[in-house]
């Protein structure tokens, strides 16, 4: 086996399905900081992620307009920026869950 080939191929994977599952998770209208994304997607799936890797997509989501943020002063420590779903978020994410949902099945029968 293609040790290389398939960590690359993993990866973008990965990559791939980020923003999917990121769209995921914000879906449910609760509002996530930084870290609470990165623990639930931990939770949630095997990909291990870091903030060097959320971060930057969480900005692009932001310019893409499909999430918002605000930032909530915390009882001790600095403000935290949390994180929300925009109506055009969760129109895309309804999108890519359907076609998500379709090429599993074209998968799955492959």
């Amino acid at each position: 086996m293609n040790e290389n080939f398939k960590n690359k191929w993993i990866s973008q994977l990965k990559k791939g399905t980020l923003s999917y599952i990121v769209l995921n998770i914000l879906s449910d209208g609760k509002e996530y900081y930084g870290y609470e994304l990165i623990t639930g997607i931990k939770e949630l799936t095997s990909i291990d992620i870091a903030e060097g890797t959320l971060y930057p997509l969480l900005v692009r989501l932001k310019n893409e307009e499909l999430v918002d943020f605000s930032w909530k002063e915390q009882k001790s420590g600095i403000p935290r920026k949390y994180y929300t779903i925009t109506e055009e978020g969760k129109s895309t994410f309804l999108t890519m869950k359907d076609y998500w949902i379709d090429l599993n099945n074209t998968i799955n029968k492959l």
